[in-house]
């Protein structure tokens, strides 16, 4: 590590908190453009990370500052708690005419998902006079109370902070690595939605429970995507109790997987609630729960209000993004760079014997880093290449410890894409000839 990179990094961890950090790599990024990265000592990555997915138009998208700057000379905040602004009113409504929400639909604000899948909570309890919230394991809602309960996917967002929010129920995840050698997919889904079953059948009375929140594909659960006619189940348990359905877009929204909602994946299935953040305005901290109208006027003020959320500067930020997604096509963009992005790792499949299951859905998924000898996870190996990559040029991060994350920003160059991926190519043969030794830096790595 250079000089800059080194000093910044040594001095903030004299005041910065170490429970505010996952560690990957000792970087200061200190310039972004489109997918591509500076640090503070002038080395440039491809971005195949996009800030967690919350810069899907890429980093400083010139479409996106004018907008800031143009607002920000205007009026950067008076708070939405009490009076409106044009930006944020104009972006509600685009926001209930784009939502997978069937019927008349209304916006609430908020800073981060975190917040958005607390309200979820707070709405359904409201508009359903119910207290029971079902959510799934392996499921990232965020770090606020409610939606740290609600999440389940790291031993550390419960331990020493407990008691959890009550009346929170979870349910096995149907994720693909719980599927028994031998059993076949029908068989797979008969099972794992008879566990989502048992609690409703033994303990949980589903005329006493508001809500289902799940992500359609988790993603910090390791990209993995319910099976249709399971989430199907799901969707028509939860409509014949009386049950709303939530979904959670904050990190597979804003056409990460080659449609605008990940829901769209399921055409069968029409959500109650969605939450969504991150992308919305490019990374700026705001957030929204889009829901059909009676639920979300089921809540008074100041029920949910928030001083900053939906302010003007970031909702003028999100009016923008939504242009970009819009004029330049980026639905349509992750959707045929995805394909080529997966059939990218398939070939790459065939050549490395560590690489086990290849999940892409657009220009977003996981690869599952495996023991060759046991097809068991291989957290170690999975860090090496990370860290072999990121050596090389390009920032990417595992989830679940083995699975790589592969969420480059939706307007990245084709020329830098395949520049990326040829880059873990150089990695994971690295990995194969044994030219990537342990080291201090590796220690600790990952969630």
């Amino acid at each position: 590590m250079s000089n800059e990179n080194k000093h910044l990094t040594k001095e903030e961890r004299k005041y910065f908190a170490k429970g505010s950090r996952i560690k990957y790599f000792d970087i200061v990024i200190e310039s972004g453009k489109g997918a591509i990265l500076t640090d503070a000592d002038g080395n440039k990555y491809i971005d195949f990370l996009s800030s967690a997915s919350s810069t899907n138009t890429g980093h400083s998208h010139p479409t996106v500052v004018k907008a800031i700057q143009n607002q920000a000379a205007k009026l950067i905040q008076y708070t939405p708690a009490y009076f409106a602004n044009e930006p944020a009113t104009k972006l509600a409504k685009r926001l209930a005419e784009i939502a997978p929400i069937d019927g008349p639909a209304k916006v609430t604000w908020g800073n981060s998902g975190s917040d958005a899948n607390d309200a979820i909570i707070k709405y359904a309890r409201a508009y359903t006079g119910r207290q029971y919230i079902v959510s799934f394991t392996g499921a990232y809602h965020g770090s606020t109370y409610g939606s740290i309960t609600t999440s389940g996917v790291s031993l550390n967002m419960t331990r020493k902070i407990g008691p959890m929010l009550p009346g929170v129920i979870k349910v096995p995840f149907p994720s693909p690595w719980y599927k028994k050698d031998g059993e076949t997919e029908d068989e797979f889904i008969d099972r794992m939605f008879d566990a989502f079953k048992l609690p409703f059948d033994t303990y949980l009375p589903a005329d006493e429970t508001a809500v289902i929140e799940l992500e359609a594909i988790q993603g910090d659960g390791g990209f993995a995507k319910v099976p249709e006619r399971y989430l199907n189940q799901v969707a028509a348990f939860a409509r014949d109790n009386g049950i709303l359905l939530a979904i959670d877009e904050v990190n597979q929204g804003m056409g990460r997987t080659g449609k605008m909602w990940s829901i769209d994946h399921f055409p069968e299935v029409h959500p109650d609630l969605i939450a969504v953040g991150k992308s919305i305005a490019s990374g700026l901290p705001l957030s929204a729960v889009v829901g059909r109208k009676e639920i979300i006027d089921s809540l008074d003020a100041p029920g949910n209000v928030y001083t900053t959320a939906g302010n003007p500067v970031t909702t003028a930020a999100a009016n923008a993004t939504l242009d970009v997604i819009r004029d330049e096509k980026l639905v349509e963009r992750s959707h045929d760079l995805g394909l080529y992005a997966e059939k990218y790792f398939k070939e790459l499949q065939k050549q490395f014997d560590f690489i086990g299951d290849v999940r892409l859905y657009g220009l977003n998924g996981g690869i599952n880093i495996v023991d060759p000898k046991t097809g068991k996870s291989d957290s170690k190996a999975a860090t090496k290449l990370i860290y072999r990559i990121f050596e090389l040029g390009a920032i990417m991060i595992t989830v679940r410890g083995n699975i790589l994350r592969f969420q480059p920003p939706l307007v990245i160059k084709k020329e830098e894409l395949y520049e990326g991926l040829e880059i873990i190519k150089h990695a994971m043969q690295d990995l194969k000839n044994g030219n990537i030794k342990d080291s201090a830096e590796l220690n600790g790595i990952g969630w």
